[in-house]
Formats: structure tokens, C-alpha cells, sequence
């Protein structure tokens, strides 16, 4: 299943790069299992996408959690917390 992510901010700061296009492995179907399988990568991949930062994720412009499932062709974007004021 081949989907894009993206990048927003600081994220995209600590990553060097604001998006990709990815084919996900057996066993990588949900907002969390993706997260999960990025944070393997090591370095800057597994602390910025470190478990219990808070990170949100929408998919195809929708909020998601980390249990939603993911879709071929599906739009994931990765974004620090967002305050208003």
C-alpha cells in the first residue's frame, strides 16, 4: 500500500524534509503502527516521533488516532500541537 506523508512544522525542521511517498510493509495499517514503523528508523526519525510527544496526525485532512486504519492512496500529515489565541 503505497501512501504520502507529511510534515508540518518543527517536525519538518527535525526531519529535513516536508513530505514522502511510501510503500508501508505487512503489519503497518494503522495511524499508530505507521508512527511506530517511522520511529525505527533511529536517530532524529525516533526522537521526534518518540512515544508520549505530543504529535497529532490527520488523515486525508481528517483528525485521526493513533487506532484509525489507513487506506492505499491515503494523505498522512504529522503536526505538532496547535494553540490559538
Amino acid at each position: 500500500m503505497t501512501i504520502t506523508i507529511l510534515y508540518f512544522a518543527g517536525l519538518r525542521e527535525a526531519l529535513g524534509t516536508h513530505r514522502e511517498t511510501i510503500d508501508l510493509p505487512a503489519g503497518v495499517g494503522t495511524a499508530g503502527q505507521l508512527r511506530a514503523w517511522l520511529r525505527a528508523r533511529g536517530g532524529a526519525w525516533a526522537e521526534t516521533l518518540a512515544e508520549g510527544r505530543a504529535i497529532r496526525v490527520s488523515i486525508d485532512q481528517a483528525m485521526a488516532r493513533a487506532d484509525t486504519p489507513l487506506a492505499a492512496g491515503a494523505e498522512v500529515a504529522f503536526f505538532p500541537p496547535v494553540t490559538g489565541g
